[in-house]
């Protein structure tokens, strides 16, 4: 955030939420001021200066000074008669001639005791608080009030002291005149720190770190929305050069740049800390949920109509008609709390057609699954060449298949940000169309197995013990009892490596205080989960993907390995659908066990953008040791790192040597008393997706101990990637005549370098801001990464050029007409536009673009 605000253009920050321990700390050491700066940082251009404020609360009460007692008389909402009042049993008074010298001596005592915890004499009283100054009765109360105390102080000299009314700016402008340094500069003898504030407690041991967690359900759903948000930007900006490029920008519907500004405002209002966080009242949950909902079917049209147009052969015959879109979505979900439900194609006579959208700027190879009518399906590329399938059941239970529908599965090798063609034809290719073979494990349990003449099945009352299934990286060993993760051993190695997997639940203390959406207060060490029955295991086995699915109560665990070369058969897929909707006050919880020797370090990721080492404390309560995970966190030694990558926002730990243990979802019957004034019971069937990454460290290679900064891999950030911007399959609708004119986009003419990511392209709008200009932002961000880990053989094509592209030729049948470097926002311009395209990045920067295509 630092980082963001301060390539923004902001000098100046102030923060609230840190642990009262540190406060006092700081507040001791006079630190409560400092220069924030980027760990990786060897100078100072990422410093901010940010402002800690030293009390327990934003609110009156403890602004003025240490005392709330005295503080909270200076409220003048709370004046007697009114709503509220001073829990201190001291109420407020109205300033008079009479009594403004003793009130005015009151407060400044209290200004004069807070300003010693300071390195300068400007000093910042904040005054307000959450619902307030919506009654002119407030604001009259407030401003009369103080400005007689204010006129009192400053007409006595002898006070030497000045007060006036102002804003956040206002003070900080005073603070830099007052130690004579440019705005944003560092003030002589204030402090650098680096790193950040979690986890945060604001009194005895109530650490926020259950709200890393709540609601994972919207946690997801913003994460979704987002990709789709990246992907229609970009998508829509090529569509709309290219167009513009044919002289065809009046036949393209210009006009989706309005659902583009609705889907960034959602996603953006999102963000906000009761939102994202699942710490709202549940009538407002359901508001942010049906607005998320709405924006992604919006962006779902955008990457359609764009789609459309980027893939016809022939641009001239490009027709928008909104009544009938030439592709379906990918999947349709039946309400804001509901999972997607993939689009099933019809298949008969005649080909149907399906375009992918590869939302990565690197060209992948993936596997991909389509929902067909038949098992009985050719699969052919955009030349028309045969592609080997694998056909499995599509399966609604343990032992349920859903009649009439089949899962083919494909591996497609998709240009970095473009779009491929696959033609599905009824019919049987012997050699091509390959069924996976299904083993049932029952546990004793008296169910019935649907079974399919097209698929081997194999259904058992118990497993033979553990069993493995293989690609050609790994062997991955599973319990036949319990169906989950046991041992990871690559082909090249004797050795297994333990990475045992068990499920557990968290419950909540006895006492008065207990977990709610915020808190997370355990009653002790987590339980291990135990079913009421054994699960049924079904094992899938075929050519591209293996599976082993776990199906237990509440938790329906799916483990998948990619038989394919490169990044998506280095690491294994996971899959969690919880359920917990009959819990009380519980939490659910994944732990995985390995022998890594991590010494209690581990390390998680700060918004997907930086990670941050972390150290498990045994003096701190467990609740301390939790933090939040955006996209990863990992464990490592000498030898190996184990990383755990996201799709979504939970909180993780590292509680014993060689663990990494994730809560997956938590049901609390109560309020925690931090305003939400609601228990968190509105739980929905919950769909976690991780992937499990092994590495080996190459020899000669050293661990960076004890600093602090650390860096993922090249694969590791590819993996990510993948994980969170999964290709996008959509259907060319049935009734559209035969399309032997769609042909598969390549928008690079030359890849990007693997440690650059795109972070947006994005249209920039004209003077009527519902429309686009021919204007767009390029955001591009190079990532850290360790090189260490091993890199060689692992089937993926990877460059890097030291920091260095050249956009200019980097679009195929693009020109980028002029490129101007600007703050992140925009709002500041760098330099003045230049020909030149060539830029270049210091690894860990963000920077943007203000360009022209066409």
């Amino acid at each position: 955030m630092a980082y963001l605000l301060r390539r923004a253009n902001l000098t100046s920050m102030l923060i609230q939420r840190v642990h009262y321990a540190i406060k006092k700390h700081f507040a001791a050491t006079h630190s409560l001021e400092f220069m924030w700066r980027q760990s990786w940082d060897s100078d100072s251009s990422t410093d901010i200066f940010c402002h800690m404020m030293p009390f327990y609360s934003y609110d009156i009460p403890h602004t003025c000074g240490p005392d709330p007692k005295i503080c909270c008389q200076f409220d003048f909402k709370r004046l007697p008669g009114g709503r509220i009042n001073c829990p201190w049993k001291v109420p407020p008074r109205a300033i008079t001639e009479a009594n403004v010298a003793e009130r005015a001596a009151l407060l400044l005592d209290q200004y004069r005791k807070k300003s010693r915890l300071f390195r300068s004499n400007v000093l910042l009283v904040p005054l307000g608080d959450d619902f307030r100054y919506d009654k002119p009765q407030e604001w009259d109360a407030q401003f009369f009030n103080y400005q007689r105390l204010f006129d009192f102080l400053n007409s006595k000299p002898e006070l030497h002291v000045r007060a006036q009314f102002g804003t956040l700016s206002d003070y900080f402008d005073a603070l830099y005149k007052r130690t004579g340094v440019e705005p944003g500069a560092q003030p002589p003898g204030f402090p650098v720190l680096s790193g950040d504030f979690f986890s945060y407690a604001d009194r005895e041991d109530h650490y926020w770190t259950g709200y890393y967690t709540s609601r994972p359900f919207y946690k997801s759903l913003d994460r979704v929305l987002e990709a789709h948000l990246r992907g229609a930007e970009i998508l829509y900006s090529l569509a709309a050069a290219h167009a513009r490029r044919s002289g065809l920008a009046s036949q393209y519907p210009l006009s989706n740049f309005a659902l583009l500004t609705e889907a960034r405002r959602t996603l953006g209002l999102f963000q906000h800390h009761d939102a994202i966080t699942g710490t709202a009242k549940e009538a407002v949950v359901v508001d942010y949920g049906v607005r998320l909902l709405r924006s992604l079917v919006g962006l779902k049209q955008v990457i359609i109509n764009a789609a459309h147009y980027l893939v016809l052969g022939d641009k001239e015959a490009y027709r928008f008609d909104p009544a009938a879109p030439f592709l379906h979505m990918d999947d349709t979900r039946l309400n804001h709390d509901a999972l997607p439900e993939p689009t099933l194609i019809q298949l008969d006579s005649s080909p149907r057609y399906v375009v992918l959208f590869n939302p990565l700027d690197q060209e992948r190879l993936s596997v991909v699954s389509l929902l067909v009518s038949s098992p009985r399906v050719r699969v052919l590329s955009d030349e028309g060449q045969p592609l080997a399938v694998q056909v499995s059941a599509y399966w609604r239970s343990a032992t349920d298949m859903v009649p009439d529908v089949y899962q083919v599965s494909v591996p497609v090798r998709l240009p970095a940000l473009g779009l491929g063609v696959l033609q599905l034809q009824p019919g049987l290719d012997a050699h091509r169309t390959l069924p996976s073979s299904v083993r049932v494990y029952l546990h004793g349990r008296k169910l019935a197995v649907s079974r399919h003449e097209a698929f081997p099945l194999r259904v058992m009352d118990s497993g033979p013990g553990d069993f493995a299934l293989s690609n050609r990286y790994m062997q991955v060993w599973f319990s036949g009892l319990s169906g989950l993760l046991k041992s990871v051993r690559r082909v090249d190695e004797e050795r297994e490596q333990r990475v045992d997997m068990q499920f557990l639940v968290y419950g909540t203390r006895t006492s008065k205080d207990k977990s709610g959406a915020y808190l997370f207060l355990p009653d002790g060490e987590a339980q291990p989960y135990v079913p009421k029955e054994p699960p049924v295991l079904r094992v899938t086995e075929g050519p591209f993907f293996s599976e082993v699915a776990a199906y237990y109560e509440h938790v329906h665990q799916v483990v998948r390995l990619y038989n394919l070369p490169g990044v998506e058969g280095l690491s294994l897929d996971l899959s969690s659908l919880v359920d917990i909707r009959d819990y009380v006050n519980k939490e659910l919880a994944l732990r995985i066990r390995t022998d890594i020797d991590s010494q209690g370090t581990f390390f998680t990721d700060l918004n997907g953008f930086q990670v941050q080492p972390r150290r498990y404390l045994k003096k701190l309560p467990l609740q301390a040791n939790f933090y939040p995970m955006p996209v990863m966190a990992y464990i490592q030694d000498a030898q190996s790192r184990l990383t755990l990558h996201t799709a979504q926002a939970l909180g993780v730990s590292s509680l014993h040597n060689g663990q990494l243990e994730v809560i997956l979802d938590r049901r609390l019957m109560q309020d925690d008393n931090r305003g939400l004034g609601q228990g968190l019971k509105d739980n929905k069937r919950t769909r976690n997706h991780f992937r499990l990454l092994w590495e080996r460290r190459t020899l000669g290679s050293e661990v960076s101990d004890g600093h602090s900064t650390s860096y993922p891999s090249l694969l590791s950030h590819l993996t990510s990637v993948y994980l969170n911007a999964p290709v996008l399959a959509l259907p060319v609708a049935k009734r559209q005549p035969p399309a032997p004119g769609l042909r598969s986009f390549h928008p690079l003419a030359s890849s990007l370098p693997c440690d650059f990511h795109l972070l947006n392209l994005r249209t920039l709008q004209a003077e009527d801001e519902t429309l686009p200009s021919a204007e767009a932002a390029l955001i591009l961000h190079r990532k850290g990464f360790d090189c260490g880990l091993e890199a060689k053989n692992l089937g993926f094509n990877c460059t890097t050029s030291q920091g260095k592209v050249a956009l200019g030729s980097l679009f195929r049948d693009l020109d980028v007409g002029f490129l101007q470097p600007t703050s992140l926002t925009l709002l500041y311009p760098l330099a003045s536009p230049s020909n030149s395209t060539d830029v270049s990045l210091e690894p860990m920067e963000v920077a943007t673009f203000r360009l022209r295509l066409g």
